[in-house]
């Protein structure tokens, strides 16, 4: 069955954890899974930090083909939740200070990682992906179906963020479950932090302009925060 893009690009927002698997060298060509944390890109693809001395990296070094599985289990019944799993090839990307700024937003204590000088970020170049929503809701997708739109500069979403992000901070707004912090923005919705929980806020529709991705932004924080 056809399946709306927005379910899995939601889902990559929500989880916080995937599984990677790649070809083992030894004994060479077995499926290696091995779980970690990653974070969307504004093209909602993983994003993952990794060390140059694990097995997956010298797997991605000699093949970058992979698959990457995420679920959002958080009621614990995974066979009834929703999932995703991406088959595409991940690329080593530079250390930049968007890519550092971001992914510490999604997670904070992957500092002590960078600061060991070992770890190195890779990219995910999706080409098609696998998701299951329940029973009889799953199909298959194109990558680039996942997000036909042009992605949110890191200079946009910088200045979105710090236009909206005190919102957040304002302990008039952390309600009964706690303080929340936005950590992302973009054409379809904000990731919250909550606790240490991450959270997908969607829009009710897309923010394709400046001007609807602010009204999106109005309604959707409003409603959040209170």
């Amino acid at each position: 069955m056809k399946i709306p893009a927005h379910a899995p690009l939601h889902l990559l927002h929500t989880a916080a954890v995937g599984t990677l698997a790649t070809h083992a060298r030894q004994p060479e060509g077995f499926p290696y899974p091995s779980v970690l944390p990653f974070a969307p890109d504004a093209r909602h693809r993983p994003t993952i930090l990794v060390s140059r001395l694990a097995e997956h990296t010298h797997n991605l070094h000699a093949d970058s083909r992979a698959g990457f599985l995420a679920v959002d289990a958080t009621d614990g019944d995974v066979l009834s939740a929703q999932r995703v799993t991406l088959l595409g090839r991940f690329e080593p990307i530079d250390s930049s200070l968007e890519v550092v700024r971001r992914y510490l937003r999604y997670h904070a204590d992957a500092e002590r990682y960078l600061m060991l000088g070992d770890f190195t970020f890779w990219a995910m170049k999706l080409e098609r992906l696998r998701y299951i929503g329940g029973f009889g809701a799953m199909g298959w997708l194109d990558g680039a179906e996942l997000d036909p739109l042009p992605p949110l500069g890191a200079d946009e979403e910088d200045a979105l963020l710090a236009q909206w992000a005190p919102r957040f901070g304002n302990p008039a707004n952390a309600g009964a479950a706690g303080r929340a912090e936005l950590i992302g923005i973009d054409r379809y919705g904000i990731d919250v932090k909550r606790d240490g929980a991450r959270i997908r806020v969607a829009f009710d529709g897309i923010g394709v302009d400046a001007g609807t991705l602010h009204a999106a932004l109005e309604v959707c924080i409003e409603r959040h925060a209170h």
